[in-house]
């Protein structure tokens, strides 16, 4: 069934972003993985496009779009790699904090770059000693004169290598107490003296996606670099981390649809005991049970996606569709690469790419045992 929320205009842009990606994209796919990198000349190709953060105002560049058009860009991006997130992670996770709370200055002087390709942004929340526990983090950024300087480092970092501006999650009172109250969030821009980036990390899947270590040293970055009010980026993130949630899941149900897909026209072409393995029971059942689940989380997430448009807080719902989803796409890659067979553990084949590239979304954006700690509060168990 087609979504609610899914009208038109929406899927005149999924016919013209697939058309685009089929052209720019998959051909290249494979190169990009091995090279590590999705080069910005596609960035800037995506923007060209008006794909690139579409729900902004006409002044900066999109056209007003809803968030109905991020799911699509977000799904037909996972259906040619998952290294793609970067994409999503820029337009739908990024650069909402520049446009929610940003001042005009800040949003004159960024979003319309944002939108055409020629920035590349990222966040900066994870440390080495710092994950899902954002009020643990060390980066400090203190107050001097019209400057802050900016000392700690930053791991895992997407879009790390590339990006021309990072929003950096830093203390700019260490000594607040609670800890939260002093966490601020600041921009720093690439050529900022003391900001250097560190190796492009080696991951074992989303190989062509650039992720990095950030290092601060006593770099010096403009107050005027300050988003929002300090201390308050906390509850910033607090607010904006639904989304972010929400995206993981969209990408991991259109992963999991995409295996199932490819996996269904396999099993029909292959052969054994001189039939098709298709018209094995076991694998009919394996299929049959996997195409339930996904069908029962797809239905799902629409729900929790028509809520999130119409403004409603949906904080427990999105951790129940991060948390199920993920493992669900885990387990989909698992047995989508088994019924391969041994060809589905040769890197030729799409599946096992995807089975390297599954597992992380369960870590990111908040691990999943995260995700049953604030379904559990929202029940009242906490």
């Amino acid at each position: 069934m087609k979504a609610a929320y899914i009208k038109e205009e929406h899927e005149i842009l999924r016919e013209s972003l697939r058309k685009f990606l089929e052209k720019e994209a998959y051909p290249y796919f494979n190169e990009w993985e091995q090279d590590g990198l999705i080069p910005r000349s596609f960035w800037k190709k995506m923007g060209d496009l008006g794909c690139l953060c579409p729900w902004l105002d006409e002044e900066y560049g999109g056209f007003g779009a809803d968030f109905g058009y991020s799911v699509v860009i977000n799904e037909e991006l996972e259906k040619v790699g998952t290294g793609l997130i970067g994409i999503g992670l820029h337009n739908d996770i990024v650069v909402p904090y520049l446009e929610q709370y940003g001042t005009a200055e800040q949003k004159k002087r960024w979003l319309p770059k944002c939108a055409s390709g020629e920035i590349i942004t990222a966040i900066a929340m994870t440390e080495p000693g710092a994950g899902s526990d954002l009020a643990g983090i060390k980066t400090s950024a203190l107050r001097d004169g019209k400057d802050y300087i900016v000392n700690g480092e930053k791991t895992f970092i997407t879009n790390g290598i590339q990006a021309d501006l990072v929003l950096v999650v830093c203390k700019t009172d260490p000594k607040a107490d609670p800890a939260h109250k002093g966490v601020s969030l600041l921009v720093v821009e690439k050529n900022t003296l003391g900001f250097t980036k560190g190796k492009k990390l080696n991951k074992i899947g989303l190989h062509s996606q650039d992720t990095a270590e950030l290092i601060f040293e006593d770099a010096r970055v403009p107050t005027d670099n300050l988003i929002g009010k300090e201390g308050e980026g906390f509850y910033y993130l607090m607010k904006n981390l639904q989304q972010e949630r929400l995206i993981v899941a969209i990408g991991g149900i259109a992963a999991s649809e995409r295996m199932l897909k490819i996996t269904t026209q396999y099993v029909k072409e292959r052969k054994a005991f001189g039939k098709s393995i298709a018209s094995f029971q076991n694998t009919q059942f394996k299929l049959a049970e996997l195409e339930t689940e996904v069908e029962i989380g797809r239905t799902f997430l629409d729900r929790v996606v028509d809520s999130h448009i119409k403004g409603e807080d949906v904080v427990k719902e999105v951790s129940m569709a991060k948390w199920w989803i993920t493992d669900l796409t885990k387990k989909v890659a698992a047995e989508c690469m088994h019924l391969h067979g041994g060809y589905g553990y040769m890197e030729e084949y799409e599946i096992a790419r995807r089975y390297r590239d599954a597992p992380v979304s369960a870590i990111y954006a908040g691990s999943n045992e995260i995700m049953k700690q604030i379904i559990a509060k929202k029940m009242g168990l906490q």
